[in-house]
């Protein structure tokens, strides 16, 4: 059974940093792509980094490029995003999340079916 376990998350100010790390449990062996989304209040949940774990090639979603990156360490099956230069419009849940294969990989809600129970980033301006 395929277990991801978010942390990291917190209250910081504008400009600040916070790196969040995912911990993925019987997904090792089985897995080519994990991605990180967030849902903020009201809104739809929206992908923000995608990482190949067999190449590790990435993919950002626009509003984040240059201040975000994802990377893995395969070795503590975790998958992290390092969030710099936070802004206010950043807040919201975030969630870490896998699948087994998929052609691209992508952060597409319904491309992903393991997710995590997410953890809570606020920024204050």
């Amino acid at each position: 059974q395929v277990q991801l376990q978010e942390s990291g998350g917190g209250s910081v100010q504008a400009g600040e940093t916070l790196r969040l790390s995912c911990v993925a449990s019987g997904y090792a062996d089985s897995g080519n792509c994990m991605a990180w989304f967030r849902q903020a209040p009201g809104k739809e949940r929206e992908g923000v980094a995608s990482i190949d774990l067999s190449g590790s090639s990435t993919y950002y979603t626009d509003s984040v490029k240059g201040r975000f990156t994802i990377s893995q360490d395969s070795a503590k099956n975790t998958v992290y995003l390092q969030m710099n230069n936070l802004i206010p419009e950043d807040t919201a849940m975030y969630y870490c999340a896998a699948v087994s294969t998929v052609p691209r990989c992508v952060p597409l809600v319904p491309d992903f079916n393991y997710w995590g129970q997410g953890t809570q980033v606020t920024v204050s301006s």
